[in-house]
């Protein structure tokens, strides 16, 4: 009988793209040498023609063997997908065979958990997906606090100064069973410092004060006021903070539901930090009648720029009376997005904005709510666009706006900028030949641009091809604002760029490979818009593969064990985590494949580390970037093709190898902190095995954990380069 554990993989991504089914993974066996092969049939057992292409998978290998190996891992299949007919995909080799059933979900497979452990066990690396991924019930049911932490709640001990939370609910027509459920919920909060403040702007008939003081048994906490007319949504919510006396201002719709340690959370954060102003938590949606919880929001820790494309904030959102006092409560010139407008504010003058990565607010949905249907409040998204352009000018004056519109969905808004002065943004484009890819990429975006003020240092390094130089003389003759330079020295993308920065005279380098394509003419323009902000460091670019899917949309640090880019091989529309790899947000870093950066923040950060020759160059100088204070932005309307590295190819060699793992190396004792502790815009309830923002799985940790992480790192750090890749003359059995 063959042992199960003898051929490991995982599916990283299942998506239809134009009626096919395309599938990312990877695959190996025991015995490194003996390749796993592949193969779809259909439910009967015929075989399914099918396109797969084979990829190094390095992460898998160090993982899997501790070290860096040549064997093509990694995989991508497709195929002609019909919705109603079932497939297989077969994983086999000479001792052992694997077989799934292809759906967009993942499968649960036999004896899964055994596999799990013994793979944890044995330090070898856990496939992400050789289980199924806990549904959202699941996990809730998992996480959600039992009776005994609750217990435990009530009797906590804080440590610095409890706040007062007062809870304000502008009511008008509510639902009593709405409001039943609302009422119990904060009933049973395991944090008693609180009041909540009804403000009823019901017409007389449907007053809903007896309905309150039903529910409440006329606990003195709860307060109702009768406002004997319909004042609008900010009117009557302002009617609930006139009633108000406590420390904290938490806002509440009146047909949703606390958890019952939402309270108890917010004060243990608060009292441990004085300078906290503005709180907030992740939040689900539950349905009409309460019971089913569905589409959690994990948000990332405070994104200024995520909160001006969409009101990711949301639900629950307290912050210090103080600041409402001075800066003012409801705007009715908002309502529809009036929580919006009070919440980008709020946060603008806040000292410290803390995000309790945990659910505490249950968002109901209901035919009349905009969570359920956006178009029945449509007046609500124009009132967001306006809310936005008003936060542009209270906080960056000088940045001039033509509009906000809405973007690839309702409630996520795209800002157009206006400009009355262009500056010179240099681009820089290292190159070594392959002249046919670079080009293209100076056509497109010399030829589509609607930024023209543009110089363009190409970098030449060691290109062998006489019809290269030719090259070089016709562009240069063609295009005045084309230079070539000469590099001399051995391919270090850190030193070549470092050396093109010097001989350029633009205040922004755009650094570009030579294996991208403008798509969207005002790519760059786009870019400048955040850049040219005192708080903007850096700006990445979506970027797509040539079959449109997406190769970039921004880097998240500790994902697949140093760090990823996050929707990878997923559509490029619609399709992504909350919609966003189409939504403009802040990142921990984005690829230089295009990367605009103001030039006095790269030489004040002494621009590209050196000692990253190839790998993590990027991405370090985004963190240092971010170390100084300046924000690193993405912006999906900025958007190229990126044919990936083709002209330099891949760790082929024992040489490269060792150098890939060296800066691997590097950069963990760089940025070890950040890897372990978690990306601040990434949440720590999501998976670092996949780059899709899948829900962590809790069942694996039970069990050892995840590889990535503490035992990851450890392995790297304690060992050498050529401990991790084996010299190709060694007997792998050795």
């Amino acid at each position: 009988m063959f042992k199960k554990k003898d051929i490991q993989y995982s599916i990283d991504t299942l998506n239809i793209e134009k009626n096919n089914l395309v599938i990312i993974g990877w695959a190996n066996s025991e015995n490194p040498s003996e390749l796993v092969k592949i193969s779809v049939t259909d439910f009967q057992g015929n075989p399914i023609s099918c396109r797969i292409d084979h990829m190094m998978r390095n992460d898998v290998a160090i993982a899997r063997y501790n070290r860096i190996m040549e064997e093509p891992f990694g995989f991508k299949l497709s195929f002609q997908y019909a919705k109603k007919e079932c497939y297989f995909l077969k994983l086999y080799n000479n001792k052992d065979s694997v077989t799934v059933k292809l759906s967009r979900q993942y499968i649960w497979l036999d004896n899964t958990l055994k596999r799990v452990a013994s793979s944890l066990q044995s330090g070898k690396l856990y496939s992400a997906v050789s289980k199924k991924p806990m549904s959202y019930n699941q996990w809730f049911r998992e996480t959600a606090p039992n009776s005994h932490d609750l217990a435990k709640q009530k009797m906590y001990v804080f440590q610095g100064k409890t706040p007062t939370f007062s809870i304000v609910i502008p009511l008008y027509k509510t639902p009593t069973s709405f409001l039943n459920d609302l009422i119990l919920s904060i009933l049973a909060q395991t944090y008693s410092r609180f009041e909540v403040c009804f403000a009823d702007g019901s017409p007389a008939e449907n007053k809903l004060d007896t309905c309150v003081k039903q529910m409440s048994h006329n606990d003195p906490r709860f307060h109702y006021k009768f406002i004997g007319e319909n004042k609008g949504i900010s009117g009557n919510t302002n009617e609930a903070v006139k009633m108000s006396s406590g420390d904290f201002i938490i806002l509440c719709d009146h047909d949703d539901t606390l958890a019952p340690n939402a309270l108890f959370e917010f004060a243990k954060e608060i009292s441990n930090d004085a300078e906290c102003d503005a709180i907030y938590s992740d939040e689900d949606k539950i349905d009409g009648s309460g019971k089913k919880h569905f589409e959690p929001h994990f948000k990332p820790d405070f994104n200024v720029d995520l909160l001006s494309s969409t009101n990711y904030i949301c639900h629950l959102f307290g912050v210090r009376r103080t600041l409402v006092e001075k800066y003012g409560a409801f705007d009715s010139a908002y309502d529809g997005a009036q929580d919006y407008d009070f919440i980008l504010r709020m946060t603008e003058h806040a000292r410290k904005i803390i995000h309790v990565s945990k659910i505490l607010y249950h968002w109901r949905t209901h035919a009349q709510s905009t969570s359920s249907n956006p178009e029945s409040k449509m007046y609500a998204f124009d009132a967001g666009a306006h809310a936005i352009e008003a936060h542009y000018r209270r906080v960056w004056p000088n940045i001039k706006i033509d509009h906000v519109d809405n973007g690839i969905s309702l409630g996520i808004y795209r800002t157009h900028f206006l400009f009355d002065q262009y500056p010179l943004i240099s681009v820089i484009i290292p190159n070594m030949d392959h002249t046919e890819d670079l080009d293209k990429v100076l056509h497109s975006v010399i030829n589509q641009t609607t930024w023209k003020n543009l110089e363009f240092i190409i970098i030449e390094n060691n290109s062998k091809l006489t019809q290269t130089f030719e090259y070089y003389k016709k562009i240069e003759k063609e295009f005045s604002q084309v230079h070539v330079i000469k590099y001399e020295g051995d391919f270090n993308y850190s030193k070549i760029n470092n050396f093109g920065v010097k001989q350029a005279h633009g205040n922004y380098l755009l650094f570009m490979n030579n294996d991208v394509e403008m798509i969207e003419p005002s790519s760059i323009q786009e870019m400048i818009g955040y850049c040219q902000r005192n708080d903007v460091g850096i700006v990445g670019c979506r970027l797509l593969y040539e079959d449109d899917t997406i190769q970039h949309a921004g880097v998240v640090i500790g994902v697949k064990g140093i760090a990823g880019h996050v929707f990878n091989g997923c559509p490029s529309d619609n399709a992504t985590y909350f919609n966003r790899a189409m939504t403009a947000q802040d990142y921990s870093a984005v690829t230089a494949a295009v990367m605009l950066m103001k030039r006095d923040v790269f030489n004040q950060i002494h621009g590209f580390d050196e000692n990253f020759a190839v790998a993590f160059n990027d991405i370090d100088l985004c963190l240092r970037t971010r170390a100084i204070n300046k924000l690193v932005v993405y912006t999906p309307y900025a958007c190229f093709h990126h044919y990936e590295s083709k002209s330099r190819g891949y760790e082929d060699t024992y040489e490269k190898q060792l150098r890939f793992v060296s800066e691997i190396k590097l950069f963990l004792q760089k940025w070890k902190e950040i890897v372990l502790n978690g990306d601040p815009y990434y949440n720590p309830n999501l998976t670092v095995h996949s780059n899709d923002y899948a829900i962590r799985n809790l069942y694996v940790e039970r069990i050892g954990g995840s590889y990535y992480g503490k035992h990851y790192i450890h392995d790297i750090l304690t060992k050498t380069p050529e401990e991790i890749v084996v010299h190709p003359s060694k007997n792998e059995t050795e």
